[in-house]
């Protein structure tokens, strides 16, 4: 009990500090750049001085790194305080064309609990070259075309970005076209042809030219492809759509094969200049494995499935062109709508799978949920049953903690298996359940007890040395070693031994009135028996029971 009571203030220290730890605000993260394709294993920072600790601080708080990915990509050495790259990062496999490429990761310290946000600034390259996404390309110009009209060409594509993306589009030298470098409203650049003199076809049908893209890299690099023009008799009217841009909204859930629209595009012209084909402008690989057009009737379906954890809305480029050559541009933007087909996901950090009875509050668990839907798909509820003595706590963004909620009693119960349940708020609602098996370890707060509250033993006269006279027996409710009893005679007190004197000489005298040995002893024992009763009752002392013959 004394051990107890000194452990007492110890755990209510580390609960203050516990509780104020989550009282305080988010500090600013800290924040470390790295080139992409660096090897894994190198060297990011040393977050030992970085977090204002001293050296082993880390490997003493239990210190580890625990990423906002799915995907574990830093290390973290607590001795050395060192934080690594665990492998080799691709900045455009990781954020695609998003800039800056940020990773966001928490360093966790367990003991006490504590977090630290950090960022990780993923530094592109220029490693990755313009391409056209055609080998070659074909324009046909109509001999009426006048000098400046403007010919959209197809852009180059280069997976860098910043300034290690596509700068500027330049073509061969010639005397009718040059080429204009334009930003389009995302940022984009790509080429517009621009007529320079008037075109005659009789004098020369068709002009060869080759299109470069120049990337701002050091050195830069270079995609080239051929411009064929062909020029053609008038055909003065290009196809125009009817409603672009279109806007429409698909379920992740449609099923392939599915309509997603019909556009339409309208050309003035009559006969075969007025006839009009439909097809995707400048398709991504992305683009043209999910939808498809038909080239008559303007329907787009759909060819992949639909996933809105990856994918949230796609830009698709439509192209109508008539009999002649012309064509006229428009613009799809279909809206993926989540559907609730991910359950909630937990994953266990911290785990404590005994407690000592009587403590108080402990933790038993810290875990992380998530879950990869949106909005109230993706919304969570984490519960555990009722009638246990364990509650949960939200400690950090998505991290719960799971703490006794009173003292435990191995003596009542050794064992308890908790089942943490994470729903989420969809329709219909999906869950994830996770069972942690807790042992009560004991703690000897339980004194040992005698079967009887007194015993009663006769020996006989003049009985020999270690001579059995009786048995008696005590239990105790702890277990192992706090369970064990041993037993031992206490020596008499001063009131015992007073009393037995006076039994004694009370004894003599009647002996010598009498001067019979029977009625002396029967005598003798009728005042045994109220001398020993005294002494019991005198000396019941606590929880333990000594008993004098």
């Amino acid at each position: 009990m004394e051990k107890l009571k000194r452990i007492q203030p110890i755990r209510q220290v580390l609960a203050l500090i516990f509780i104020a730890f989550f009282s305080m605000a988010d500090p600013e993260p800290i924040r470390y750049s790295v080139q992409e394709e660096t090897e894994g294993g190198s060297f990011i920072a040393h977050l030992t001085k970085d977090l204002g600790l001293e050296t082993g601080e880390l490997a003493v708080h239990s210190a580890r790194v625990v990423s906002d990915h799915y995907k574990q990509h830093l290390l973290l050495d607590p001795q050395t305080g060192d934080l690594l790259l665990r492998e080799t990062l691709d900045r455009e496999e990781l954020c695609g064309p998003a800039e800056p490429c940020v990773l966001h990761f928490q360093v966790f310290l367990e003991m006490p609990v504590q977090f630290f946000q950090g960022e990780l600034w993923i530094q592109d390259i220029n490693d990755h070259s313009p391409t056209f996404p055609d080998g070659k390309v074909l324009l046909k110009i109509p001999e009426s075309s006048q000098p400046g009209t403007v010919f959209p060409l197809k852009s180059a594509q280069d997976l860098d970005v910043g300034s290690n993306g596509i700068q500027t589009y330049t073509i061969s030298p010639n005397d009718h076209f040059h080429v204009l470098t334009r930003n389009n409203s995302e940022g984009m650049k790509f080429p517009d042809l621009v007529q320079d003199k008037p075109l005659d076809r009789e004098e020369q049908a068709e002009y060869s030219l080759i299109l470069t893209a120049l990337d701002g890299g050091s050195p830069p690099r270079s995609g080239t492809v051929m411009v064929q023009i062909l020029i053609l008799d008038v055909n003065d009217n290009a196809p125009e759509f009817v409603d672009t841009p279109y806007e429409v909204q698909v379920l992740e859930s449609c099923p392939l094969n599915s309509l997603i629209l019909t556009v339409s595009a309208r050309d003035k012209d009559a006969g075969h200049f007025g006839s009009v084909s439909y097809g995707l402008f400048q398709p991504s690989d992305e683009i043209k494995r999910t939808f498809s057009i038909h080239e008559v009737t303007g329907e787009i379906r759909l060819q992949k499935k639909l996933d809105y954890e990856k994918i949230k809305s796609y830009r698709v480029e439509i192209e109508a062109t008539d009999g002649g050559g012309l064509s006229g541009k428009g613009t799809v933007v279909i809206e993926v709508v989540d559907v609730n087909d991910n359950a909630p996901e937990l994953t266990i950090t911290s785990l404590t799978t005994s407690i000592p009875e009587n403590a108080p509050e402990s933790i038993v668990s810290i875990f992380r949920v998530g879950d990869r839907d949106s909005e109230d798909n993706g919304k969570m509820i984490c519960s555990i049953p009722d009638n246990l003595p364990f509650i949960l706590k939200q400690t950090f963004k998505n991290f719960y903690t799971l703490v006794t909620e009173t003292l435990l009693d191995r003596e009542t119960r050794v064992e308890y298996n908790i089942t943490i349940t994470v729903t989420d708020l969809g329709t219909p609602r999906l869950k994830t359940q996770h069972t942690i098996t807790v042992q009560v370890s004991d703690v000897n707060d339980n004194a040992p007890t005698f079967t009887q509250s007194s015993y009663t033993l006769f020996v006989p006269e003049n009985n020999s040395p270690t001579l059995l006279i009786g048995t008696i027996s005590a239990t105790d409710r702890d277990s192992g070693s706090n369970a064990q009893v041993t037993y031992s005679l206490l020596p008499a007190s001063i009131k015992n031994a007073t009393l037995i004197a006076q039994l004694r000489r009370r004894v003599a005298l009647q002996a010598k009135i009498v001067k019979k040995p029977k009625v002396a002893n029967a005598f003798v024992s009728r005042e045994v028996r109220e001398a020993l009763q005294a002494m019991r009752s005198y000396q019941q002392t606590g929880n333990m029971v000594y008993c004098a013959f």
